[in-house]
């Protein structure tokens, strides 16, 4: 067995073929991840897009570890409701922790987990963009695990936020799971390329299209300092 180095954490691939004690746990790992990165604050860091991409590549082996599906287009439609059911649960989790907790982010103090600027810069987003936030927020990377947070903390409307939830859950777990999974046998099958052979390489393009943007908008960007971060919170009546 290969040795373990904390960079394999930045891998896709790591978490999908994930084994513990010999059984493959990959499935389990992918839905808490998707969990993670659209519930949770922390979770901004996990590579979700790729993540899902590469789910489609392997959604055979992923779901032979829960259930037995026959069928090729079987598997990948349960991987992707089941993906998106765990992006629904995450995001509404996320609403319901900013509906309780917008006052504490607004004053909380950067960590290596937490940066206030990507609070600021997603409301920002959702000011400009209202309830289509959620759904567009799904596809950018940091924006997505703040989006629902975002939505909580200014108390948009329950049923409403639930409704945007579920399309963009929908429409992300879908488009990522079916084009993973069908340009891969699109590779195969016309071109003789096995995409598995070029993980790498796919990690690379996806994370640069979904981040190069974002992080050329934060370098433009100026710093969120307390104060700013404090006439926000009064703005959205946090005090």
């Amino acid at each position: 067995m290969d040795s373990f180095h904390w960079t394999q954490l930045l891998n896709p691939e790591f978490y999908i073929n994930l084994e513990v004690g010999g059984v493959a746990v990959g499935i389990y790992v992918v839905l808490f991840i998707i969990f993670a990165e659209t519930g949770l604050f922390a979770g901004f860091f996990l590579p979700g897009d790729s993540l899902l991409f590469l789910a489609g590549i392997y959604s055979t082996e992923l779901m032979r570890s829960l259930v037995y599906l026959e069928g090729d287009f079987l598997n990948v439609l349960v991987l992707a409701l089941l993906v998106a059911g765990a992006g629904v649960v995450g995001n509404t989790f996320g609403y319901w922790f900013g509906a309780k907790s917008g006052n504490f982010l607004y004053n909380k103090k950067d960590t290596f987990w937490f940066k206030k600027k990507y609070l600021i810069q997603s409301h920002d987003f959702f000011e400009k963009h209202g309830g289509r936030a959620i759904i567009f927020a799904r596809f950018f990377p940091i924006i997505r695990t703040f989006a629902p947070i975002i939505a909580g903390i200014v108390k948009m409307e329950h049923k409403k936020f639930m409704l945007y939830n579920i399309i963009s859950s929908i429409l992300w777990a879908f488009t990522l799971i079916f084009a993973g999974h069908y340009l891969y046998e699109l590779f195969l099958s016309k071109l003789g390329i096995d995409l598995k052979l070029y993980i790498e390489y796919i990690i690379l393009i996806i994370v640069a299209v979904t981040t190069v943007p974002l992080v050329l908008n934060a370098l433009k960007g100026k710093k969120v300092t307390e104060e700013e971060a404090k006439e926000e919170a009064e703005k959205h009546g946090h005090f």
